[in-house]
């Protein structure tokens, strides 16, 4: 196979589009592991005048991440952030007004190998957000399990990240005075496993704690699908029942995220490495599903609310895909 490496009069621009997307996929993959492996070495050596104030700091902040987290307005600020937004490029596209005076849960659709579209729309401050939903707070929710990197936790939360506990996700749609968004990317680490280009598979059909809680505190359903998602990597073949899904679901299990054999661009070639593709993403929220408050939801009205939300987010689907490149053909498929 013949190597394509990037030229070298590429603009300054895009160079730098590159460094913010490299860094973020850095972040993901290594920085959490490698907060926990320094904080072990720092333990192992001794150094207790670093470790204990931070690990007594830890043992009283610890649900911070399920308490609406600590953002930080001067690092969402970040220019590298308008970096990382303009090498797919990013868009939000809103369909529908939203009231202020009232919380929603953002369903987000589908997760794609890193949920791209999630982070660059709802956790920094150069997305339309703000353009479009004056007045509102959005908090993007992420497994607590990152949340239990030493140091790499302050940082997850400086950008607007929570938890995706029922603890957590209770806590933002129950703040009085409304203006209050839950982004939950609800196909969670399973979808990512099927991630595969072209491919428009949703997780979705027993995800039902979402519209529970929206029940319980009377929180707006919106259905959110972010086309392109998925074009941005190229996943190992892995269809179910194959070996390497097999043990894919059974590593998902134990260690509660997915490991998808995934691959892309490199950083100075375009032929293999962890760069995602240069491909848009086109995230658009839909209209919200009217959700009255009901203490104590029955199984029967939880279903109820859960099959329109499907049936909502399929029109979503099919409404807008014409749009960005989806054939007509192509279906949603939800499992």
């Amino acid at each position: 196979m013949k190597v394509e490496f990037a030229p070298l009069n590429i603009p300054l621009a895009r160079r730098l589009q590159t460094v913010a997307v490299l860094q973020w996929v850095l972040y993901f993959v290594l920085l959490g592991q490698m907060s926990i492996a320094i904080t072990v070495m720092l333990i192992i050596h001794n150094y207790w005048f670093l470790y204990i104030p931070y690990l007594t700091w830890l043992y009283f902040d610890w649900h911070t991440p399920e308490q609406g987290g600590r953002r930080s307005s001067w690092i969402k600020n970040w220019t590298l952030w308008k970096h990382f937004k303009d090498y797919f490029p990013i868009h939000l596209i809103k369909t529908q007004d939203l009231d202020p005076s009232h919380n929603y849960i953002f369903g987000f659709h589908p997760h794609g190998i890193l949920a791209v579209g999630a982070f660059g729309n709802f956790s920094t401050n150069y997305s339309d957000f703000k353009e479009l939903f004056p007045g509102f707070t959005s908090y993007l929710h992420v497994l607590p399990l990152w949340f239990w990197c030493p140091v790499f936790r302050e940082y997850m939360m400086s950008i607007g990240l929570v938890s995706v506990s029922k603890k957590s996700v209770s806590y933002v749609v129950s703040k009085e005075g409304g203006g209050n968004i839950s982004v939950i990317v609800l196909g969670g680490a399973k979808e990512s496993l099927d991630a595969h280009p072209g491919k428009s598979t949703l997780f979705i059909r027993q995800r039902k704690g979402f519209v529970k809680i929206a029940l319980t505190y009377g929180a707006s359903l919106v259905p959110v699908f972010s086309f392109g998602e998925n074009e941005l990597f190229k996943q190992v073949d892995n269809p179910e029942g194959s070996w390497i899904r097999t043990v894919q679901d059974k590593l998902q299990k134990i260690m509660g995220f997915a490991l998808p054999l995934f691959h892309a661009r490199g950083v100075f070639q375009y032929n293999f490495g962890l760069m995602p593709y240069r491909k848009a993403i086109h995230t658009v929220v839909g209209r919200p599903i009217p959700v009255r408050q009901i203490l104590h939801p029955t199984e029967e009205q939880i279903e109820e609310l859960h099959q329109t939300y499907m049936e909502e987010l399929t029109k979503l689907f099919e409404e807008h895909k014409g749009k960005y490149g989806i054939p007509e053909h192509e279906t949603l498929v939800l499992k």
